[in-house]
């Protein structure tokens, strides 16, 4: 699927033309991948690097142009299970125009921008702010899914919530190694600004892009770093829920067991020896009364000892 914008006015606008400033290919098929090497030629390995997601960022200088791969959070899914996957995309900037290459439809060019966009490189910039932007807002949810896991962990006997938690620690190394692959293009990029023919105002945009990177960085280590150090504490408290409900379980077959074994042998011939001074249909109630009462008491006895050991 191709996509066409203009830069109008210091803004992304859609585009009819044939020659237009910004192309979007989104899972491009056999030939448009084609007349991409074909006609702009672009290195055949760029361009599926550009939409493999176990590609690394990087940051590389053709003749008539640069391609940079960058990594960015995917769209998440209820199929996903609480994983959380990462993309990777290619932009190639040449000198009239920029082809991006992207698997999935996605919003590139949405949210503020700081200043409005003149040049492809500020166009450039924004998707660059626009990845990271897209980490911050899925890192929240991430935190928000696991504070609503915890609570669950608290009351749960099953391992299905401790294995949502491992799935975000997961995704949250995939999102720790995706982000530190971007903060080598970033750097990159400052080093060779020249090269690429930033202005001074793109310079200052990168900065704050670097910072912002940082802190994402920064954000997901301390995410990780907590999901993982309390993993062992979350075990720890399914597998006390379940030992205390096994303990609940075992001092109410003890509490049927004592008063069964009184109503196995009031079912013998003996009962009728102890009961022959009243009529059966006196005797029975009074019989099953007392072995309700035997149980509640076993039970109750059970659960007193239980707390008096603690």
């Amino acid at each position: 699927m191709l996509r066409r914008y203009d830069i109008r006015d210091g803004a992304i606008v859609p585009s009819d033309g044939e020659k237009s400033q910004i192309m979007v290919f989104i899972n491009p098929a056999r030939d448009e991948t084609s007349y991409l090497t074909s006609f702009f030629k672009l290195d055949e390995h760029t361009l599926h690097s550009a939409l493999d997601p176990d590609e690394l960022s990087r940051l590389e200088f053709e003749s008539d142009h640069f391609a940079l791969i960058f990594k960015r959070p995917r769209n998440y899914s209820s199929e996903d299970q609480f994983l959380f996957k990462v993309s990777s995309f290619g932009v190639f900037v040449f000198k009239e125009y920029m082809i991006i290459l992207i698997s999935e439809d996605v919003p590139l060019f949405d949210g503020k921008q700081a200043y409005k966009l003149n040049s492809l490189n500020d166009v450039l910039l924004k998707i660059l702010y626009r990845s990271i932007s897209h980490y911050l807002h899925h890192l929240r949810v991430i935190n928000m899914i696991s504070d609503e896991i915890e609570q669950k962990v608290n009351t749960s006997m099953e391992n299905k919530y401790l294995i949502n938690m491992f799935t975000l620690e997961k995704s949250l190394v995939y999102y720790l190694n995706a982000i530190n692959s971007n903060a080598t293009v970033i750097e990159r990029l400052r080093n060779a600004a020249a090269k690429v023919g930033f202005t001074a105002e793109n310079l200052e945009y990168l900065e704050d892009i670097n910072i912002e990177n940082n802190q994402c960085l920064k954000q997901t280590e301390i995410a990780s770093n907590i999901i993982s150090s309390l993993m062992d504490a979350r075990v720890s408290i399914v597998s006390n829920n379940l030992n205390v409900s096994m303990k609940n379980l075992n001092a109410l077959v003890i509490a049927v067991a004592v008063p069964s074994f009184f109503a196995g042998i009031g079912g013998m011939s003996e009962f009728s020896m102890m009961t022959n001074p009243k009529h059966w249909m006196l005797a029975y109630p009074l019989f099953l009364l007392v072995m309700i009462g035997l149980g509640i008491l076993t039970f109750w006895v059970i659960r007193k000892l239980d707390r008096f050991w603690k």
